[in-house]
């Protein structure tokens, strides 16, 4: 165990409140927040709690100075962006997470395809960028195939158009010609079973955690829009039920390959790989934990957390990483309408005494003296964590009792028959 450290967190959702349990399971772990909304997972957990924007740098940087901050954590993307981690590694305060210009390989998609292509990165799809609207949609009319259409920046998980799943080549042109964005990355559609991989990062090593699947439509056998996440499984083994141990392998070999061309890299590296029969290729890379996936990954973490922030901040081998051979399953609980036109500012309960052996996850809620209400994005999770996913799923579905009126869950995640469905997909895919 460390010496008593002083931590700061920036940000108030699920993620951020999974990490702050992480953090404060380590008793010499005093832990403060900063985030726009008052998480009360996050309050309950934290010696002080300060309400700004995730992005104001400065505010931040005066109150890590106040509490005497000995290091900080960022959860979410727009953070980084911002440059939070720069001013705060400027104030003398070790951030485990990348400044601005690292953090590009999340934030600027045009540049991380053009970094893994100069890199020589494994698993990168037939791309092109362009910052001229009618001449992406003239290359949509002559390529071959299908592709999917990205926005170079940030989109909350929910700017990704595929054709041939979403929208059809018709589709995809009014959208661009609808939202007119700067830059667009149109690549090959990669067909197959997506799943994560998050590794922790810093001087220039790397150490990796259990694979997740994710299930970003809104609705119930992957139908509707895309969103942040409804929830999301893992399996009590480091790959998932359609993977191999050599898949699993394959992605930590592109996120490897991806540290050694990031030699100062510092954070979590979150790698979204689309398995094919050919193995694994990359979807993307974030430059933080994902929520959901954080709260698979945590909760199942052996080894202190908080010994990983204090290695990389004092430039000592990081620790291996030991995980419980258990078994996780996600599920969020969302306000009515999200994510087209979600139900902000009104009033829910959360009955906590429902949830039972389930763990209970506060995300974009804001608790005010007068009760808990909703915000414009996911409300809360109730993770269960046992020996088999079907276990953990069950555990994770009595916990939803929690979830009062007003909001919406998104029930077959993590269940038997969508589980074989992937392996049978997988399956199809490699002729077997």
């Amino acid at each position: 165990m460390t010496d008593s450290e002083t931590v700061l967190l920036v940000g108030g959702g699920g993620r951020e409140h999974a990490i702050a349990r992480a953090l404060t399971d380590d008793p010499a772990c005093e832990l403060y927040a900063v985030a726009s909304n008052r998480n009360p997972g996050i309050v309950g957990l934290a010696a002080g709690f300060e309400t700004a924007d995730e992005r104001a740098a400065d505010e931040i940087v005066a109150y890590a100075e106040d509490v005497g901050a000995d290091l900080a954590i960022i959860g979410p993307e727009s953070a980084l962006e911002a440059g939070v981690a720069d001013a705060l590694d400027e104030a003398g305060v070790y951030t485990f997470g990348p400044g601005a210009e690292a953090a590009r390989i999340e934030t600027d998609k045009a540049f991380q395809r053009e970094f893994m292509q100069s890199e020589d990165i494994p698993g990168c799809p037939d791309f092109a960028v362009f910052d001229d609207v009618e001449a992406a949609c003239d290359y949509i009319d002559e390529y071959d195939g299908d592709l999917a259409v990205k926005p170079a920046g940030l989109t909350g998980g929910k700017g990704v158009k595929v054709i041939g799943d979403q929208v059809d080549e018709e589709g995809a042109k009014t959208y661009l010609r609808e939202n007119q964005y700067d830059r667009v990355v149109l690549e090959e559609r990669l067909v197959g079973e997506e799943f994560t991989v998050q590794a922790f990062v810093a001087n220039g090593e790397i150490r990796t955690t259990p694979a997740v699947q994710d299930h970003k439509r809104a609705y119930e056998g992957d139908e509707g829009p895309n969103t942040g996440g409804m929830g999301s499984y893992s399996d009590a083994t480091p790959e998932l039920p359609f993977m191999t141990a050599d898949d699993y392998e394959a992605a930590v070999d592109i996120l490897e390959a991806t540290v050694e061309a990031l030699p100062d890299y510092k954070g979590v590296l979150y790698g979204q790989f689309m398995l094919g029969a050919e193995g694994p290729r990359v979807v993307e890379f974030n430059a933080r934990f994902g929520d959901p996936e954080a709260m698979n990954t945590l909760p199942v973490l052996e080894t202190s957390f908080l010994d990983v922030l204090v290695a990389a901040r004092d430039d000592n081998p990081l620790p291996d990483l030991e995980f419980a051979e258990r078994a996780t399953v996600c599920k969020y609980a969302v306000p009515d309408g999200y994510p087209t036109d979600p139900d902000s500012g009104a009033k829910i309960a959360v009955d906590e005494e429902t949830v039972g052996d389930a763990l209970l996850f506060y995300a974009s809620v804001d608790a005010r003296e007068d009760g808990l209400y909703t915000t414009t994005s996911r409300s809360f999770a109730v993770v269960g964590v046992a020996d088999t996913i079907e276990a953990a799923e069950k555990q994770a579905e009595d916990g939803l009792a929690a979830a009062g009126d007003g909001l919406r869950i998104r029930h077959d995640v993590g269940k038997a028959d969508l589980v074989q469905r992937r392996i049978d997909h997988m399956n199809d895919l490699r002729g077997e």
